[in-house]
């Protein structure tokens, strides 16, 4: 489909979704935004629904503003993925050994490693600007100086949420890899702290809605977001390349004979802000749940933890601002999700799936997510499938 274009304040809301299934405070937040005095165009996702502080599944271009609550609270959350030599008929057919070695290597939920690990002596992992990274954390803002080491000790480590680690096949037998994590407890503070910086400033002070509060160009407090937010997001990029090595490595001990190799990683945020040029315009585009769909950009779009996803390449659409959607979509909250649902519920739905099945997770449920085929439909003017994959095994916090 292409979109639906629904009249705004200041700019039109494009929606690649039918307005009528846009819950309402979804929609409510998404009129807010059309409100801010700096938007230069607001597109969204066919995943969209209501988020904290603003909507998931949003894309936000605006000249010389950015808003800290249209990125989240998890700056840099993204996906990885690479597609392994092995095909289906190499793995076990009782997968809970492998599942258990998974965790072992990649600490979830609140989970660390009791000391720092050094990714330049871990498999595969080549990129040399890891030590830049940390000579970086020295100018980061002085509200998380303490944070340092707990920084260093989560990097390569799950989180909890709708973070995973999974093991997949696609259509053609193929076993991939695929993890969706983001800057951690870091990224939190760092989120936290700058949007009750921006709820101060004067020029917030008349906004419809005091949680879409910005920071303008050339100002002290945009160039000190900007500094913390580019940092947390190559910390959420090391940590899923790290906890890839990790995995890699469990993989090359489990399937030795095999000789298991692995194809070019694939990797995308989809919390985070980029400097993008449109309409003549430099404009700051705020993808919150949302990936960047370039032409000929390789993206991951997952679905729910028994129901499959989908690696895509994008389209170049510019009436998106060259964005797709990140997964998805919930179509209802955690609480509600927990309420309706049981862990008997669980386990029936993610049949076949390797993976918790208690209920702890029962909020991440497959029924309290959208149909991530009908959210790709939506979407075929955004990307181009590249290839389907469906769980077989899904670690989560």
């Amino acid at each position: 489909m292409s979109y639906v274009e629904v009249p705004g304040a200041k700019v039109p809301i494009r929606l690649w979704a039918d307005p009528a299934s846009v819950e309402q405070s979804a929609m409510r937040q998404l009129e807010n935004v059309a409100t801010l005095p700096w938007i230069k165009g607001l597109a969204v996702m066919p995943d969209v629904h209501y988020g904290k502080g603003a909507t998931v599944g949003s894309v936000i271009a605006m000249k010389d503003a950015v808003c800290p609550a249209a990125v989240g609270v998890d700056i840099g959350c993204g996906m990885s993925a690479v597609r392994t030599s092995l095909t289906a008929g190499d793995l076990p057919g009782d997968l809970s050994a492998l599942r258990s070695k998974i965790e072992r290597a990649i600490p979830v939920g609140a989970g660390m490693h009791r000391e720092a690990l050094d990714p330049t002596r871990l498999y595969g992992f080549r990129d040399a600007g890891f030590g830049d990274l940390w000579e970086r954390f020295d100018y980061v803002t002085d509200a998380v100086k303490y944070r340092r080491d707990r920084a260093l000790r989560q990097m390569g480590t799950l989180g909890s949420g709708n973070h995973f680690c999974e093991v997949c096949i696609d259509t053609s037998g193929s076993v991939w890899l695929m993890l969706h994590s983001g800057s951690r407890n870091i990224g939190n503070e760092l989120a936290d702290f700058h949007i009750n910086v921006a709820r101060g400033l004067d020029h917030n002070q008349n906004l419809v809605d005091r949680d879409l509060a910005v920071f303008l160009a050339a100002t002290p407090e945009m160039d000190a977001y900007r500094n913390d937010l580019f940092w947390a997001q190559e910390y959420a990029k090391y940590n899923r390349a790290v906890m890839m090595s990790l995995l890699k490595e469990v993989f090359r001990k489990e399937f030795r004979k095999a000789k298991v190799s692995f194809d070019r990683e694939i990797s995308c945020h989809h919390n985070y802000v980029a400097e993008e040029r449109y309409d003549g315009m430099d404009l700051l585009v705020t993808r919150k749940g949302a990936i960047r769909a370039g032409s000929g950009d390789y993206g991951i779009i997952p679905g729910s933890m028994g129901t499959g996803s989908y690696i895509v390449k994008g389209l170049g659409n510019e009436k998106s601002f060259n964005s797709a959607s990140h997964g998805a979509g919930r179509k209802m909250s955690r609480t509600a999700a927990k309420k309706r649902f049981s862990a008997r519920d669980l386990a029936e739905q993610t049949r076949g799936v390797e993976c918790r099945k208690d209920a702890g997770v029962v909020d991440e449920i497959p029924g309290a997510y959208k149909s991530i085929d009908q959210v790709i439909d939506q979407q075929t003017d955004l990307v181009a499938v590249v290839a389907k994959l469906k769980q077989v095994i899904c670690v989560k916090g």
